[in-house]
């Protein structure tokens, strides 16, 4: 089984627009930030979050980068392509 939150696997990220990616990655940089200020104080339950939350930090960044190459297209350019196809 995959580390990372339920709602950021891999597939559910390539059905996302850039803009949504983008926001997708402040709100796990926010949560890392969180995470990490609860470790240093000591407050921190759950360890595996922290790695869990650079996963998907991670994750969101292979799907960014992978557009950017033209490996994956993003989901409004495949509809523009079939529209075009059609």
């Amino acid at each position: 089984m995959a580390i990372g939150s339920k709602n950021l696997d891999a597939e559910s990220l390539r059905d996302k627009s850039d803009a949504d990616l983008v926001e997708e990655l402040g709100k796990a940089k926010e949560t890392l930030f969180n995470l990490r200020f609860q470790a240093a104080t000591g407050q921190l339950e759950s360890h595996g979050r922290l790695k869990a939350v650079r996963r998907d930090i991670a994750r969101i960044y292979t799907i960014m980068r992978e557009r950017e190459l033209g490996i994956t297209p993003a989901p409004q350019a495949e509809k523009a392509a079939k529209e075009d196809a059609a």
